[in-house]
C-alpha cells in the first residue's frame, strides 16, 4: 500500500518472498549461502495514488493508469 506517496515502482513483494523461500530451502539442504547466485527481481509493481494526485492538483496520464498494478482512489 502506498500511504501518501504519488507513485511507487518496485519489486513485487509477493514474488520476493517466494524467491526467499527457495533460498532458505537450499541453505537448509546444505548449500553454502556464498555459493548461491544473486538474483535480480523479474516482476515489478506500479502503484498510483490518485488521492495524492488530486491533493497536489496533478492529472495522471491514462496510459500510466492502464499500466498500473494498483490504483488507489
Amino acid at each position: 500500500m502506498l500511504d501518501g506517496g504519488l507513485l511507487a515502482l518496485g519489486p513485487d513483494p509477493t514474488e520476493r518472498w517466494r524467491r526467499v523461500s527457495v533460498y532458505v530451502d537450499k541453505i537448509l539442504k546444505g548449500e553454502r549461502p556464498a555459493d548461491l547466485p544473486v538474483e535480480q527481481p523479474t516482476k515489478y509493481e506500479l502503484v498510483v495514488n490518485l488521492r495524492t494526485a488530486a491533493a497536489l492538483g496533478i492529472t495522471v496520464a491514462p496510459m500510466i493508469l492502464s499500466q498500473a498494478d494498483e490504483v488507489i482512489e
